[in-house]
């Protein structure tokens, strides 16, 4: 902390280390002083009413209010140190001696803090928090000293917004309105009213995290073009970035698979590790975490999650957004984070409040206990299939009941991990006693575990089960006795279509049979039982539909849970001792999220019975679950594709969308880690476990799934012999000392990136080129062609794919044209930094559905005014250079799946001017708003088909000229070329989503605001 560093030995302040914290204290100070003198000169704002779409302060004053005492103090002190915990965190150069210099400086800070503190709306119940053997832990603002009945029954996690209103309540950003509007959940959050958020800090993975340093170094450059100082584009709040996605399973079944992986990771990506590096030098309060160091959520909820932030002084709940919509999994930590957009990160990053809905709280009643045999992944998919059916789309749930005792922290990781499979925007688990022993087992100090525990249980945020519990009013209400789950998978296609395990051999055989769709392949009768055969590498080999050719162990649903990852450890060494072995051609693989679990399987002594089956260590990041799954053997592939083979992958996953896992795996089942190697045993998912055997022994005897599957008492024995808190603390103070390879990659320090126009991974992108002072204002849709008809659920994968790049696609073609060798042209989600190949890479997964082809399946569509069918880039070209522009049909659950920012940036570099839907995932629609698409939604029980829409039509949508006469959820009318016209709901959901549109998108709207400063 700052007060002990200040004690030290004073030293030089030339140093290029102190000049860095003393800009950073500077810029501080003076941006601390905006805001009051904004605050001066702005009148305060009057009472909301009560209709949820009335104005907000006008754009032109929102950046005014972007910082105030909490992000001030949050930069000071991030500089310092950024983990309350601090497990290896300190800089290798001493700071105190440095910093002591600075008193001056320091004062001066503590005098505005002082300042501005006692001019806080809520300064009257702004407390101490005493420590049990004197002293105090810090400051806090007190909800009970508010003395108001109607916190006493919020939810939990709407106690965390309340907390961060008041703490923020400046009059400006955040006002003593919206601080009632959330006391007033109860009555408020059904009429969908708007609130500021500002979360304590900012999480970003590379697929996602190149793209925003992509952004925030192109904003830099807009910055500098229009005269102002670049340095203004800064996080002004904590930013972590794990290296995470970019690993690929290029080498597996091997002793050497980890090493020659992250080799050819480092080969391919050097140019975005480079850049990367760049930005956390160039970029304060910014923490990059090197590759090959773990999966992003696990490392999260492992190390970086803070649970409680003391900064200097300030006690305050840690919250966070991140990039990936899988940050729901700290929510299990207790911890608020859900995903968000990157351009949205962008804003958050850098000062601006989010705007959200108040959500609505579903209360998910949890009792009894598991039963034997059953794991933590066949509850969450339980869970996620009951809350599909549920509906919590924009929802929080917030889990509750005496079950949650039967819960281990990483059980309720991996249920809060698939938030965004059931559709909630967080799955939350109140801190409690299960929460704080996970902490030290962690490595967490026993100090910072005690202020955790003595803030919450004074801000009434601590569930104790032994005491009365407050009962709580919900939204709506949901009960599962956990006794009642069994085990399961989840697919072929979705991750929310739950089959239990006894049903899985005729669910097989439906699919079989059912026409084309989510669970469904139309293999006709005499072609089900086909049999292949090949040479594997000189051996005989044989597939058949539902044969399983990949097995993964994967994803950080399930990697970060010792029980599942010693349960399949344990039927790998059943398995061996009774003679079985998985057939070699079946890619086995196995991805831990962080070097703790390596630790704990070597301690147990199972690590070798996973390699014995093929379950070698791939690498230590994503792999399979988001594409990475590397090639297949080519007699595999060519078994597959020349015969038609409905291919399975069986991987302990969160997503199995079409053409995600492997563009040859048309059916992909989500499991738990044991019935994934169990799996790679049978080599089959056309399998009965209950009745059919696995394999035969070395006895000559059948082997049953019963002979290998471990009890729970089993697997908890183990757990508790090998996962030790010294395994974390080893692991995560060596984490941020990267390898050889991330510290020889040299960089060249500058507040400007210096773009390399040759690079096809990281390209200047064309947002801000023509960017002027003054907004452009609203702007409708006139005689636009329809670029792409959709049915249901096209998710993110559809529009933005991750995984390989085909060869014959017009990216493809780009990287040829510049020199790029096939074998190099790694996946999409590596080349997010080149808007070039992304903009050619919009729409091009392989498995997409375009009703404009009459069935036929691929990224084509037909270019209306010539009637060509055409690469869908290709036509969305010809439309531009025609001076046409284009919409899109869609149904529901338009752009569900992981938040991808690229997603809507492709569409708008496309031309596409607004996206039609039945309805959209929260995400994707945010990113349409901050690209500056217009989001419309047809009228319930309308969609395209039923208002006789062939999307040959020409759309005209007409918006007013003033974004003061636009309203939130308000009508619009479509008119089309043919006489046909129908009403829609603008899904501009709040007025500060106007105001984005009003600029042409959130970045320029956060340029122009920073440049009137």
């Amino acid at each position: 902390m700052i007060s002990a560093s200040l004690s030290s030995s004073s030293s030089s302040t030339s140093s290029p280390l102190f000049r860095a914290l003393r800009h950073r204290f500077a810029s501080s100070i003076y941006l601390s002083s905006v805001s009051a003198a904004a605050a001066a000169k702005v009148p305060a704002k009057s009472p909301a009413p009560a209709d949820a779409t009335a104005p907000r302060p006008p754009a032109s004053v929102s950046f005014h209010r972007s910082v105030n005492v909490s992000s001030a103090v949050r930069s000071l002190s991030c500089s310092i140190t950024r983990s309350s915990h601090a497990v290896g965190r300190r800089s290798p150069v001493g700071l105190g001696f440095r910093i002591r210099s600075a008193s001056p400086l320091i004062e001066q800070f503590h005098r505005r803090i002082a300042t501005m503190a006692s001019e806080h709306p809520f300064k009257g119940i702004f407390t101490s928090l005493p420590k049990p053997g004197g002293g105090e832990f810090g400051k806090f603002y007190s909800l009970p000293a508010l003395s108001d009945p109607r916190i006493d029954k919020l939810p939990f996690s709407i106690k965390i917004l309340l907390e961060s209103a008041i703490r923020n309540c400046d009059g400006f950003q955040v006002t003593k309105e919206d601080v009632e509007k959330i006391i007033d959940w109860e009555s408020s959050a059904p009429k969908l009213v708007e609130i500021p958020f500002k979360p304590a800090r900012v999480l970003l993975q590379d697929f996602t995290g190149v793209p925003v340093v992509v952004d925030l170094a192109a904003m830099r450059d807009a910055m500098d073009k229009l005269g102002n100082d670049p340095s203004k584009i800064n996080p002004l709040v904590p930013v972590d970035l794990v290296i995470d996605h970019s690993v690929q399973v290029d080498v597996a079944r091997s002793e050497n698979a980890v090493q020659a992986n992250m080799e050819l990771e480092f080969f391919r990506n050097k140019e975005r590790f480079g850049f990367l590096k760049w930005g956390s030098t160039a970029f304060r309060n910014m923490l990059v975490v090197p590759p090959g160091s773990g999966i992003v959520h696990q490392v999260n909820l492992e190390y970086l999650g803070r649970v409680v932030f003391n900064t200097e002084g300030i006690l305050y709940p840690d919250s966070v957004v991140g990039t990936d919509s899988h940050t729901t999994m700290i929510d299990g930590l207790g911890v608020a984070g859900w995903g968000v957009g990157g351009i949205e990160a962008e804003a958050a990053m850098l000062g601006q409040p989010m705007s959200m809905v108040l959500p609505g709280v579903v209360g998910f009643k949890l009792s009894g206990k598991l039963r034997d045999g059953v794991t933590a992944t066949d509850l969450v998919l339980t869970v996620t299939q009951m809350l599909r059916k549920h509906g919590v789309v924009g929802k929080f749930v917030e889990f509750h009941g005496e079950g949650m005792g039967k819960l281990s922290l990483a059980d309720r990781a991996t249920i809060a991990n698939m938030s965004p499979e059931y559709g909630a925007t967080m799955g939350f688990f109140p801190v409690d006693h299960v929460t704080l022993e996970y902490l030290k087992l962690t490595g967490r100090s026993d100090e910072t575990v005690a202020m955790v525990e003595s803030y919450l249980r004074a801000n009434k945020m601590f569930v104790d089960y032994s005491e009365p519990q407050q009962e709580k009013v919900f939204s709506s209400y949901l009960e599962l006795d956990l006794g009642d789950v069994v085990p399961s998978l989840s697919g072929p296609k979705r991750p929310h279509d739950r089959v239990s395990l006894k049903d899985m051999k005729s669910d097989w055989h439906s699919c079989l049979n059912n026409k084309v769709g989510f669970k469904g392949f139309a293999v006709p009768k005499e072609e089900q039982d086909k049999v292949v055969k090949f040479s594997f590498r000189g051996q005989p080999a044989e597939l058949r539909h539902g044969s399983v050719v990949i097995a993964a162990i994967t994803s950080c649903t399930n990697t970060s849970n010792p029980s599942v990852m010693l349960g399949a450890a344990l039927v790998a060494k059943k398995a061996t001792e009774l003679g079985l072995e998985v057939r070699p051609w079946v890619k086995t693989s196995l991805a831990p999220g962080s070097g703790v679990v390596t630790k704990y399987l070597l301690q147990s002594g199972l690590q070798k019975y996973l390699d014995q089956q093929g379950f070698n260590i791939v690498g230590y990041g994503c792999t399979t679950c988001i594409g990475n799954s590397g090639d297949l053997d080519e007699s595999v592939s060519a078994a597959i594709s020349e015969n038609d083979i409905v291919a399975a992958a069986v991987l302990s996953g969160n997503r199995n969308f079409e053409g995600r896992v492997h563009p040859l795996t048309r059916a992909n089942y989500l499991a738990s880690p044991p019935l994934v190697v169990a799996y790679a045993l049978a080599g089959t998912v056309n399998i009965d476990f209950e009745k059919d055997p696995i394999g035969t022994g070395k006895d000559g005897k059948s082997v049953y799934f019963r002979d290998i599957w471990p009890s729970n008492e089993e697997i908890a024995e183990v757990v508790h012999s090998s996962v030790l808190p010294d395994m974390f603390k080893s692991t995560y103070e060596a984490i941020t000392k990267g390898n050889t390879m991330w510290n020889s990659l040299q960089v060249s320090p500058g507040t400007l990136y210096q773009w390399d126009p040759k690079s096809t991974y990281i390209h200047d992108p064309p947002y801000f080129k023509s960017m002027t002072l003054d907004p452009p204002g609203p702007h409708g849709v006139k005689d636009a062609y329809c670029l792409l008809n959709f049915g249901d659920s096209i998710t993110t994968d559809h529009i933005s794919p991750a995984g390989s790049i085909h060869k014959d696609s017009p990216a493809a073609k780009y990287l040829l044209e510049r020199g790029v060798d096939r074998k190099d042209f790694n996946s999409y989600g590596s080349r997010r930094g080149n808007d070039e190949i992304m903009a050619r890479g919009t729409f091009a997964n392989i498995r997409i559905v375009n009703k404009f082809l009459n069935g036929e399946v691929g990224p084509k569509t037909i270019h209306i005014p010539t009637g060509e069918k055409l690469n869908v880039f290709d036509a969305a070209t010809r439309y531009m250079e025609a001076g046409h522009g284009t919409i899109v049909l869609a149904g529901a659950e338009y752009g569900s799946g992981s938040s991808r920012d690229w997603a809507a940036k492709g569409p708008m570099l496309q031309g596409v001017k607004a996206v039609i839907a039945k309805s959209f995932e929260r995400i994707h629609r945010s990113n349409l708003v901050g690209m500056g698409i217009i989001p419309l939604c047809f009228k319930p029980g309308e969609d395209a088909d039923t208002l006789g829409l062939t999307g040959y039509e020409r759309f005209t949508i007409d918006l007013p000229s003033k974004i003061s006469e636009i309203r939130p959820g308000q009508d619009i009318t479509v008119t089309t070329d043919s006489g046909k016209s129908f009403t829609c709901t603008l899904r501009f959901d709040t007025q500060v989503e106007l105001a984005y549109f009003d600029h042409g998108g959130i970045l320029p709207y956060v340029i122009r605001n920073l440049m009137k400063n």
